[in-house]
């Protein structure tokens, strides 16, 4: 394959990319838009296999069998509720490609043959730089894994002097590249690269660990984009235009949604890096609230307070994940639509433990993209509804949000479910959300709570109906 027919294969692989992104922005291209992308990304395989692998074919086909054998068959056993950690997992990955690409990009005499000094010294720093957030990628992603798969508690870690550590890796993050630069220029340099890559793994390892529960679909978004341009950093390494380009498009899209989820929470971006939200005991966030009783209420109840409703809205969160009741929501959704009931969807920015988690759950189970509403479009309709049923949610319908000024999650914009004439709350028990905080919303006079497995309590409740 030609330089001239690779760059052309390159700019359509790019117009791909980008159309894939623009697809994925709405529920009604989504599927358009993730063809776009594989269609994109066999195109660069392609062009890159053909155009610039010289040798060692049978090593690669080995290593694209291996790859693609992996891929199907996490697409096939991975269920829907696991899509947030198989993301982080995922993110791991690209983090450690760039690791291993830095590596042996430095090890290779020829990869800076013909070089000016200028030029070389800016391809160390490419590399340095390279595995610098790789490293912070990998080790980030395989802690966000973990507290996504719950193998990891969701608690934030809490280090005494946590911010002075911090500092501390920077400046000696700094300071080694200074010694790595120097060598270089002798031929030497290993030793500070191999040094510096274990404080970015410890790095990772104490961010992520340092950041609360409610915070990880921001984490996941942030390890996004750090996935983005450590792709980016291995293009300047392998002068690959690509890599950069679409490292670049993946970085900066993760940036924005980032900084998009850290607004819906009323957060800023540095203050999620430096710790999240469940910092206290759990215990704040109990206001009077907590004195009235829990009100429990039977399907056969929720059936007939639902038949008798004119507005019901539905506020799914990781409950509905974790009980795949996502088609059992589609099911009672359809049916109160035939009898002339008014449903829609409430949908938090940050329910779930990823972006988008409950949107992709909800499109699953072909729910009409027309009835499902972000939270500030609906929040101000809810004193006129009549029935809100809240599935497995916690946070993101917390009132304390609002009302206790010392609440770990206080200012975080919140769907007012208990402004309307009925909540029903499905939960399995009374416990805590992922950030650990108490919710007063269930011992409110107009909430009762459908003790249960989602699915099953729903199902129960469309018999009812």
């Amino acid at each position: 394959m030609t330089h001239g027919l690779i760059n052309v294969s390159y700019i359509a692989a790019t117009i791909l990319f980008i159309l894939a992104l623009g697809g994925l922005s709405r529920h009604e291209t989504a599927r358009r838009g993730n063809l776009y992308g594989m269609l994109g990304m066999a195109i660069a395989l392609l062009a890159t296999i053909l155009g610039s692998v010289k040798g060692n074919h049978a090593l690669l086909a080995g290593a694209l069998a291996v790859g693609a054998l992996a891929g199907l068959q996490l697409a096939l056993k991975v269920k829907m509720t696991q899509m947030p950690e198989l993301v982080a997992i995922l993110h791991s990955l690209v983090g450690l490609a760039a690791v291993l690409v830095g590596f042996a990009n430095f090890m290779d005499p020829s990869a800076d043959a013909g070089f000016t000094q200028t030029e070389k010294v800016i391809h160390e720093v490419e590399v340095y730089v390279g595995i610098l957030i790789g490293a912070v990628t990998f080790s980030g992603s395989v802690i966000a894994f973990g507290k996504l798969s719950a193998r990891i508690s969701g608690k934030p870690l809490r280090l005494p002097g946590k911010h002075g550590l911090n500092l501390a890796m920077l400046v000696v993050t700094l300071w080694l590249g200074k010694v790595f630069l120097q060598q270089a220029a002798q031929g030497a340099g290993i030793i500070p690269l191999l040094l510096m890559t274990a404080v970015a793994l410890v790095f990772g390892v104490h961010m992520v660990m340092s950041i609360g529960g409610a915070d990880m679909p921001v984490v996941v978004s942030m390890l996004n984009s750090y996935s983005g341009w450590a792709a980016a950093a291995t293009g300047f390494m392998l002068s690959n235009d690509l890599l950069i380009v679409v490292g670049a498009l993946v970085g900066s899209s993760g940036a924005i949604l980032s900084y998009i989820m850290c607004r819906a929470m009323n957060r800023k971006f540095l203050a999620v890096i430096a710790g999240g939200f469940g910092t206290g005991s759990g215990k704040t966030a109990v206001t009077a609230g907590e004195a009235g009783e829990v009100v429990s209420i039977d399907a056969a109840e929720t059936a007939a307070l639902l038949k008798s409703a004119r507005e019901v809205m539905i506020v799914p969160g990781y409950g509905m994940a974790v009980a795949q009741a996502q088609h059992a929501v589609y099911e009672l959704t359809r049916s109160l639509r035939e009898k002339g009931v008014k449903v829609r969807f409430g949908i938090h920015p940050v329910a779930g433990r990823m972006p988008g988690h409950m949107n992709v759950l909800l499109a699953e189970a072909r729910v009409p993209y027309d009835i499902v509403f972000e939270m500030d479009e609906v929040n101000e309709d809810f004193p006129n509804v009549d029935v809100s049923i809240v599935i497995g949610a916690n946070d993101i319908v917390n009132p304390s949000a609002q009302e206790v000024p010392d609440s770990p999650i206080a200012g975080m914009p919140v769907l007012e479910v208990w402004k309307g004439k009925t909540t029903i709350v499905l939960k399995r028990s009374m416990a805590t959300g992922y950030a650990g905080v108490e919710n007063p919303l269930f011992h409110k006079d107009n909430t009762r709570m459908l003790f249960g497995d989602a699915r099953e309590s729903l199902e129960a409740v469309l018999k009812g109906i």
